[in-house]
């Protein structure tokens, strides 16, 4: 069976090569183990450089993550919610992966459509009794 990495989408996959994984000290649950053992799983991901996105893909994720990669490209997953290192490493690339494929989803286009004739009504009619109740806190001159 051939090394197939992360699947993100049909067709679209992280090869594991590209995906650098390092384990360190968890601030997360684990009592005294979490002093002696390293559970906490950070992965990068240089998706700039990567091979497994190309043209308008690689430009759609680029701009969709721009908010969380390094000024390397890279994009940063950690996960130190579980003990064991080995469920935070799954959590940490399952998390890679919806990052991924939420940000090469294509947005629906959006449908222009006419406001009804009751929903303009109902606009003109709320500015009406908005005007009428701002007029009614005009100051009252007296008349001699």
């Amino acid at each position: 069976m051939a090394d197939e990495g992360l699947r993100i989408a049909p067709g679209i996959a992280i090869p594991d090569h590209e995906i650098t994984e390092t384990a360190s000290r968890s601030r997360g649950p684990g009592g005294q183990n979490v002093n002696k053992t390293e559970t906490r799983v950070t992965l990068r991901w240089d998706a700039l450089r990567s091979g497994a996105l190309a043209g308008e893909a690689r430009a759609r994720a680029l701009r969709a993550l721009a908010g969380r990669l390094t000024r390397g490209g890279e994009l940063i997953v950690r996960s130190d919610r579980f003990r064991s290192r080995e469920r935070n490493r799954a959590f940490a690339r399952e998390r890679l992966a919806s990052l991924v494929a939420a940000a090469l989803e294509r947005p629906r286009p959006r449908v222009k459509t006419k406001p009804t004739r009751s929903s303009r009504e109902r606009r003109l009619e709320a500015k009406r009794s908005r005007a009428a109740r701002k007029q009614g806190r005009a100051s009252v001159r007296d008349e001699q």
